[in-house]
């Protein structure tokens, strides 16, 4: 193939939640049927969960003046229903025939409930109760929503501020005030929105989901739609449908790359040694930080220090906080929004005399850059005694053949 040959990028598929009305885990889930996800293919697959006694409902419906889909999870009454702890759900999920990607989503999204739910309680997490998300119809709404995520293809999930509703609801603790405290625990640093409506709209398990799914919250971005769907609640409420929809497309053809909102994070440390200022760096991105970096400075009375600076996602801000305040001496955090302009990015694998490398590529309208995966490159050369340049300099050496082929 000629060198002039024009290539056709691969395009990313958004999935944008717009929950005017909050989420519940069903809604998410029949919001992406309704946008062309497989029903009886979704259905084959939750029906082969190691579970049993329920049966699965998708159906076309009307909330107020707009048709929707249901997702309605139907349960065996004669069947026991037992309370499940963290370990018993895994267990389900590890039994399951699910794809390694889906078992590892619904195991962090069952890992960020455990989590919300011990903090609430005072307790540890292999203590927690799972009551009403511990059962079989929440199970099924978290897995259909992430397979149904998967079946649309798609690699970037963004959503609309969440409302949380006002008032109260009974559950397994007795009656507790909405917002429940576990949706509040899940939704520390996403943005909320204001709402006429009462009621509980956003639920425990839509907030799990969406606050560990979601690489972003904000206004709808700029986006070729493919599809839009409406999933229907089990409410009526009084001034909006109670309806959640998705709208699945591609990044708009003029967009230079992608566009998301990332939170800024920094406090001024000057009693901190460089140890522990590069061990609390450590832990912010193990926590999953997009960045972590420290500038030094001078600070009153001509004392030396650094500015640690951390990038995360608005959902991660809580447990960047936490490792701030448990790691350093600081007493205080500056917080800040930002928007922030990225090249879209996948991987190719090159093949090189030290081995296969991975490259990191960033496109973007008129723009393309490629990086070798520094670990590959570092494994690479201790396999082969080699210089790490020279491993690196062969990796972009093979990219450039191979982009020129």
């Amino acid at each position: 193939m000629g060198g002039n040959c024009r290539r056709t990028a691969v395009r990313m598929t958004i999935a944008y939640f717009d929950c005017f009305n909050g989420a519940g885990g069903d809604m998410l889930a029949a919001a992406l049927i309704d946008a062309g996800a497989d029903a009886e293919r979704l259905r084959r697959q939750l029906e082969s969960l190691p579970i049993s006694g329920f049966r699965l409902a998708i159906e076309k419906t009307k909330k107020q003046w707009l048709s929707a889909t249901r997702f309605l999870v139907e349960l065996d009454t004669a069947v026991h229903r037992p309370h499940r702890h963290l370990k018993h759900v895994l267990d389900i999920l590890a039994r399951s025939s699910l794809s390694e990607s889906a078992r590892q989503k619904a195991a962090r999204v069952f890992g960020r409930l455990a989590a919300a739910e011990a903090r609430v309680h005072g307790t540890i997490i292999e203590r927690i109760h799972f009551h009403e998300v511990g059962g079989e119809d929440a199970i099924l709404d978290i897995v259909g929503t992430i397979l149904a995520l998967e079946m649309l293809d798609v690699q970037r999930v963004l959503c609309s501020p969440l409302p949380l509703g006002s008032g109260s609801v009974r559950c397994a603790h007795g009656t507790i005030p909405i917002p429940a405290p576990a949706t509040i625990e899940l939704l520390k640093g996403v943005p909320v929105a204001a709402t006429e409506e009462t009621g509980e709209l956003t639920t425990p398990t839509a907030a799990a989901l969406l606050a560990t799914l979601a690489d972003g919250f904000g206004p709808l971005p700029a986006m070729t739609l493919r599809s839009i769907g409406y999933g229907a609640g089990s409410r009526e409420t009084a001034h909006r449908p109670n309806v959640v929809r998705v709208f699945v497309g591609t990044p708009a053809d003029d967009a230079t790359g992608d566009t998301d909102e990332v939170c800024v994070l920094e406090t001024n440390l000057d009693d901190a040694s460089p140890e522990i200022v590069g061990h609390c760096m450590a832990r912010l991105l193990e926590k999953g930080a997009l960045d972590v970096y420290a500038v030094p400075i001078h600070m009153k009375k001509s004392r030396t220090g650094v500015v640690l600076t951390v990038l995360c996602e608005p959902a991660r801000v809580a447990e960047m906080e936490q490792v701030l305040f448990a790691e350093t001496t600081t007493f205080g955090i500056r917080r800040h929004n930002a928007m922030r302009a990225k090249l879209r990015r996948r991987f190719e694998t090159v093949t090189t005399r030290f081995g296969d490398i991975r490259m990191k590529i960033g496109e973007g309208e008129g723009a393309v850059t490629a990086s070798p995966e520094f670990e590959d490159c570092k494994a690479a050369a201790q396999r082969h005694g080699a210089a790490l340049r020279e491993v690196l300099a062969a990796a972009q050496l093979a990219w450039a053949g191979k982009r020129a082929s």
